[in-house]
Parts: C-alpha cells; structure tokens; sequence
C-alpha cells in the first residue's frame, strides 16, 4: 500500500489553527512524526483563500527542515501545483487534477515534461458538475482522464485515481459504499497499472466510532482494487487492519511485512 500521509492539511481545525499562527513548530512536528511512520508521501495542502502559494512555500520549508519524505502538494488550484513544484526537494505527488475546466489541459503538459516524469499524479473524478452521483458517469471522467494521459505521453503507474469516497450517512439508496467499490473494481479491470487512492476517513464523517467505519472501508476498498491511500498514519489500529487485508488477499508473502510492522511498532495488540 502506498500510504500518504493527511494530518498537514488546512481543512482540519487544529492544522488550520498553527497555519493562520504560523506554528513552524506544530508543522515540524507532525511532518517528522508522519514521516517516522514509514509513509510515502506527506500530504501539504495549506487550504487558505489568500497568500495561498506564499503559505505552500512556508509548508512546504518546515516539512522538508525535519523530513526528505516526498510531499503531496495538495489545492484545488492547479496553477498553485505547478508553482509550488520546484519548490520541493525532490519529486512528489501533484494532488490534484480532474474533469473540471481546463485543469487536465494546464497541468498534464508540465507533468509530461521529462523533467518531472517522476511525479505521480492524484486524479479526482469530478467534473464541471461537480461529483458525478453514479459509477457510470465517473467512469466516463475516469476515461476521459486516461485519454488526456495517452495523449500527453504520461505513464499509467504515475496516476493514482481517487473515485470520490464520500460520506456513507448520505447515501438513501441502500448501497451503502457499493457504488465506490464497484467504480473501483472497473479501474483495476481496465487499467491495471494505473493506482487506486481516496482519502478513507471520508467515508466515516458525520458517523459515531468512526474507526470502526474506517477500517471496515479500508477492507473493502483494498479487496476492490485500493492500492494507495490518504489517511491517518498515526493511527496504528487502521495500519493494522490494512496490513492485515493485505496478508489476507495475498498481497504480502508469508506475511513478512505483516510481521515486520508489528516487530517495528507500526501496530499493537
């Protein structure tokens, strides 16, 4: 599983919090605390209206003081992305672009620059409607994206697509995260090189125990084909859950990281 990390993200109160106070400290700490957890990436999304590039830069230069871990830039805006790349150390995770507007057409020609060909790519499938509210309609963005990426010479195992997890307490129609699973289920059938991602605590907002709804997600989605997710590396009960599906579908020989994760502390029992 390639893991990236959530917890440096404007959106979360106390984040936003040490952002607005310019806690350098607060964001040191929590960047070196994910990245001692053995992630793969350190999400960086500043999710301010104003200075919003001045604030990636301030992100971005505490988190790499403490930490080499590659960054997932993270904003809406797509020209924020592309400016705030060569602000990185290294190549990371462009997070995000979609079907909405002209986001694709912006962005996929910096990242088919043989200069940032190590890059991977977060795509989003939405569009100019917002989020498509059946499977149908979100794979046809999904196509649309992997057309644009032929077009433009980028390689299927630099994008990592996120279906839209969204919260289970909205849906009225009895198929629970169904839909997701199955949007899921198509891409590892149609591109199996290209990743599947989403933020998994999504799926749990507005429910009690949400732990519980994460980890029983975090099983679903794997069997269905995730094979990269945002989440909370500090909470070893999920780690856990997801290393254990792993070892259960077969993804994890002998369960030699299963075992290996426990040794290190990675979960507990």
């Amino acid at each position: 599983m390639i893991l990236i990390a959530e917890k440096l993200n404007g959106s979360i109160p106390s984040c936003a919090e040490a952002i607005k106070a310019k806690d350098e400290d607060y964001i040191k700490d929590l960047a070196k605390r994910q990245a001692d957890s053995g992630v793969d990436f350190i999400d960086c999304c500043a999710s301010v209206i104003e200075n919003e590039l001045e604030t990636m830069e301030w992100m971005i230069n505490a988190i790499q003081s403490v930490t080499d871990c590659p960054i997932s830039i993270d904003s809406p805006d797509v020209q924020v992305l592309i400016d705030s790349m060569p602000l990185c150390n290294k190549p990371g995770m462009f997070n995000s672009v979609s079907g909405e507007g002209n986001k694709i057409d912006t962005a996929f020609p910096v990242l088919a620059k043989p200069e940032n060909s190590k890059w991977h790519i977060m795509a989003l499938l939405c569009d100019d409607t917002g989020i498509p509210k059946t499977a149908e309609k979100r794979i046809e963005v999904f196509e649309t994206i992997m057309e644009k990426a032929a077009f433009y010479g980028i390689a299927e195992n630099r994008i990592h697509v996120d279906p839209a997890v969204e919260m289970l307490c909205t849906t009225d129609d009895g198929e629970g995260a169904f839909m997701i699973l199955d949007v899921m289920k198509h891409i590892k059938k149609a591109s199996p090189k290209v990743h599947i991602s989403g933020a998994i605590s999504n799926i749990s907002y507005n429910l009690p125990v949400r732990r519980l709804v994460n980890q029983a997600f975090a099983v679903l989605a794997i069997n269905a084909g995730m094979d990269s997710a945002v989440l909370d590396p500090l909470n070893k009960d999920l780690r856990g859950v997801i290393l254990a599906a792993e070892a259960m579908l077969g993804h994890d020989d002998f369960c030699a990281e299963y075992v290996s994760a426990y040794r290190e502390g990675i979960f507990e029992k």
